[in-house]
């Protein structure tokens, strides 16, 4: 009999429609005469999905009773008797009641599947045994219904069924997937948007690999070698040198530019065995390339470009990112090099990015003196060109073709001179210039083998051909010479537009700004050094490399910026042509150095200018809604001591009241202004300790009614590492200010709850709410929104409650509540060592 095939459902959390989706397969199934039947579906009470079901065929489940409770499972013995071609089985993940055939729902399947049944079921990507640590970071929420992965991974169809976290949070909000009595709960936490973001993108990735093993298979099977760009592919190979690490940090910055990009690391060995390569070297790029989510390979060629562009297409690479070569000069007339042969045959589909790195060129910097202008392997060819070519011609023209003439003499060994001129420059021209002279007056010049000269004409052609050598190599030199000079003016001009762009840009620091210093003359180590006066030490503004100079005088190359600041660089004695290029670097380096100190100041003056304004406000509130509470007390206790009016014991008591009810006022207002006095001067201390929560929050309630507030505070949360103090009077201060603007009637929610390693207090009202524009608004010191009426507060309450919050290494935001209102979320972090024990997930989460 042949096995069933297996199609699933995948969704990214609850809700998102993959029941109803695999309702409306079977409903498709059965409309064109498949056998389908609803096997077990759990519709949760949602209408929709309930509809879904009608006009399908429902086997009965089978009943188990368990600790005095009767639940219901899906019938396997009963499906197999009934034998459809499709059987509908909802919650793959789920756990079956004990006593029932298998202990998990997966495992029904199984059976379902071994006799010829083809079944449709549903999941979550939070069920997916494999990412339980990661859904648990995200959503606080560890899953104990899980399923493995390779049993989803086994499936024939996988299909996705997806929805945006807004659509879904308003499906939510609209009662379509929980009782209204659970949406503000769900809503504020375990479906609040960057969960679903994270859960979303966790199953777009998940399917994403898995079509990507699908389309391997198939180029496999048949034969596909073009590579096929689905997604970006990039493909790092290493020698082993330190240079690789700059690569792979490189291309995992392209990767991070596309979603999805996935970095793969390869080193090439030989087949013999023999290498080169630090293994330990090799172990930290592996280390690293795994760090940042990549993979590493190691593969055996000894071609290695073929090597590397084979790997790159058997695993349908997009780019291929290679170090630039580290060979000199003379080394490349053995070839090209691997990076300059894979670019050649990577093809138009396979793009190749040569990385350079500080290895090229280490210690070369600018072009330096003149003498070396050609390159050592050049002069020294010139002069052998100059010096050994001469005789080498003498020997071949005296016994190969004797007797062709003093003219054609004279043209091969003008032509030997200007070849040691374009090899070596001036001086190995003039040497074959001399030579030549020489060796064509006594071999070649009647009368041979004597130095004299007897035909006049013979001495003219000599004296020219000199002349000719000497010019034609003057040329050569001074082209060689300006062809140096553009170079180096190229290389000052780049390095000069470079500061320019900087200094418009204002984006350099200093310690990068010396490390561009050190790695363009070849240091080992740069430093900015200042003092204050002539006589004071000097002192470092910044430094770069090991053993960075402490005085001017300790350094190999020293340039002063102004009076007091010098940059000082070690490793090696520059030629005075480069000064001028570094001359420009340290006027930059004092430029950064200024304008980081002159930041300094203006965050200062800020800081001035803002406790300038504090201090204006709080004239201002001193001025007006201090007197008001002081002015009903003065009323009240002027009427008590009238002798004109006899008062009754209610109407002592009512003015009694107003006193008390002033001074409360008074008292309030002035702790708000002391705590917002002791958060702009920074004299608040946080003492952290271990605390509960279900001790500190129903004590910051004191201050308003108490029908007017729900609180809903589990024992179960985590202890938190707070300052108790700080901690009760942000809450205090943020229940005050919901009460203060909550509709009559409408009582406001705090509740608690833990999310990975945070709690968050949630202090939930319906009043009129705040635009998202005014949200951080909020929180500035002496802000009121809306029309609140002068005299209830200062608009210091909320900015003290982010302040203490912050204080102790908390957060204090602003979120809408749904249908309407404003929601207050206060996160604490748990104290270390102190998390709860999760408890089990209800089936609405699981569902």
């Amino acid at each position: 009999m042949a096995r069933g095939t297996l199609r699933i459902y995948l969704g990214a959390a609850p809700g998102v429609g993959k029941t109803y989706a695999m309702l409306s397969e079977a409903h498709r199934r059965v409309e064109r005469g498949t056998d389908c039947v609803v096997a077990f579906v759990e519709h949760h009470h949602r209408p929709r999905t309930e509809v879904m079901l009608h006009g399908l065929e429902q086997l009965p489940r089978r009943e188990i009773e368990y600790r005095g409770g009767t639940f219901t499972e899906m019938d396997v013995d009963a499906v197999l008797r009934r034998a459809p071609k499709v059987a509908l089985v909802d919650e793959l993940a789920h756990t079956n009641m004990p006593g029932s055939r298998n202990t998990k729902r997966w495992q029904d399947v199984e059976e379902l599947l071994a006799a010829g049944i083809d079944v449709i079921s549903t999941v979550n990507i939070q069920h997916l045994e494999s990412l339980g640590d990661v859904v648990e970071s995200i959503t606080g929420v560890r899953q104990r219904e899980t399923v493995p992965d390779e049993v989803v991974r086994r499936a024939d169809q996988i299909e996705l069924v997806d929805m945006s976290p807004q659509a879904l949070r308003r499906r939510m909000a609209h009662g379509n997937i929980y009782k209204p009595d659970k949406v503000d709960a769900a809503l504020s936490n375990y479906f609040r948007p960057g969960n679903l973001t994270a859960l979303r993108e966790l199953a777009l990735l998940w399917v994403a690999d898995r079509v990507d093993a699908h389309l391997t298979e198939y180029r496999n099977e048949h034969h596909v070698s073009a590579i096929w760009g689905s997604r970006e592919r990039i493909v790092v190979g290493l020698t082993g040198g330190p240079e690789g690490r700059t690569l792979i940090r490189r291309a995992a910055r392209l990767a991070e530019k596309g979603a999805g990009g996935e970095v793969m690391a390869v080193y090439i060995s030989r087949s013999d065995g023999l290498t080169a390569v630090s293994p330990k070297e090799l172990a930290l790029q592996r280390t690293l390339v795994e760090d940042l989510g990549g993979t590493f390979h190691q593969v055996v060629g000894d071609d290695i470009p073929a090597a590397l562009l084979d790997f790159a297409r058997g695993v349908n690479a997009t780019q291929i990112v290679l170090g630039v070569s580290r060979r000199r000069s003379w080394q490349y007339v053995f070839g090209p090099g691997v990076g300059a042969t894979v670019a050649r045959e990577s093809g138009p589909d396979l793009d190749v990015h040569l990385i350079t790195h500080a290895e090229v060129g280490k210690g070369r910097g600018l072009p330096v003196a003149r003498g070396a202008r050609l390159g050592r392997s050049r002069v020294i060819s010139g002069w052998l060109a100059g010096v050994l070519g001469p005789l080498l011609l003498t020997w071949l023209l005296k016994s190969v073709v004797p007797d062709i003439g003093l003219a054609n003499h004279m043209l091969l060994f003008l032509t030997l001179t200007v070849a040691a001129a374009l090899l070596g420059g001036l001086l190995p021209a003039l040497a074959s210039a001399v030579v030549g002279s020489t060796l064509l007056n006594w071999f070649f010049t009647p009368p041979v083998h004597t130095l004299t000269v007897a035909d006049p004409q013979n001495i003219v052609a000599i004296v020219v051909f000199v002349g000719v050598a000497v010019a034609v190599a003057s040329v050569v030199d001074l082209a060689a010479r300006r062809t140096h000079q553009a170079a180096r003016l190229r290389a000052e001009s780049e390095i000069l537009s470079f500061l320019a762009g900087n200094v418009l840009r204002g984006e350099t620091g200093l310690e990068d700004l010396l490390e561009r210093v050190r790695e363009t003359f070849g240091m080992e180590s740069v430093a900015l050094l200042e003092r204050a006066g002539e006589k004071d030490p000097w002192t470092c503004a910044g430094s770069v490399g090991p053993r960075p100079a402490t005085t001017p005088d300790a350094a190999d190359v020293d340039v002063p910026v102004g009076d007091h600041m010098a940059l000082s660089l070690c490793g090696r004695v520059l030629p005075a042509a480069d000064r001028r290029v570094l001359a420009a670097f340290a006027a930059q380096a004092a430029v950064v150095v200024d304008r980081r100190r002159l930041k300094g100041e203006a965050d200062r003056a800020e800081e001035l200018a803002e406790g300038n304004r504090i201090r204006t406000a709080l004239l201002a509130a001193v001025s007006h809604d201090l007197r008001t509470p002081l002015a009903g007390i003065k009323a009240a206790v002027t009427s008590l001591r009238s002798d004109d009016v006899e008062w009754s014991e209610e109407d002592q008591a009512e003015l009694l009241e107003a006193i008390e009810e002033g001074a409360d006022r008074l008292d309030h207002l002035v702790g708000n202004l002391l705590d917002m006095s002791r958060l702009q001067t920074g004299t608040v201390t946080p003492i952290i300790r271990e605390t509960d929560l279900d001790e500190v929050v129903p004590m910051a309630l004191g201050a308003v009614p108490e029908d007017s507030v729900d609180l809903d505070v589990p024992e179960s949360l985590p202890m938190v590492g707070v300052d108790r103090g700080l901690l009760e009077r942000s809450v205090a201060n943020i229940v005050e200010n919901a009460v203060k603007y909550s509709p009559p009637g409408e009582r406001v929610l705090v509740s608690a709850s833990a999310m990975a390693d945070r709690v968050e207090i949630r202090v939930v009202d319906r009043g009129p709410g705040v635009p998202d524009e005014v949200k951080d608004r909020i929180f500035e010191p002496f802000q009121r929104y809306g029309d609140a009426p002068r005299g209830d507060g200062v608009g210091l309450g909320l900015a003290v409650a982010r302040g203490f919050a912050e204080a102790i290494g908390g957060t204090l935001h602003a979120e809408d509540t749904p249908g309407g209102g404003l929601t207050m979320v206060l996160a604490v972090r748990t104290a270390p060592g102190r998390r709860r024990e999760r408890p089990d997930v209800s089936p609405a989460v699981t569902s």
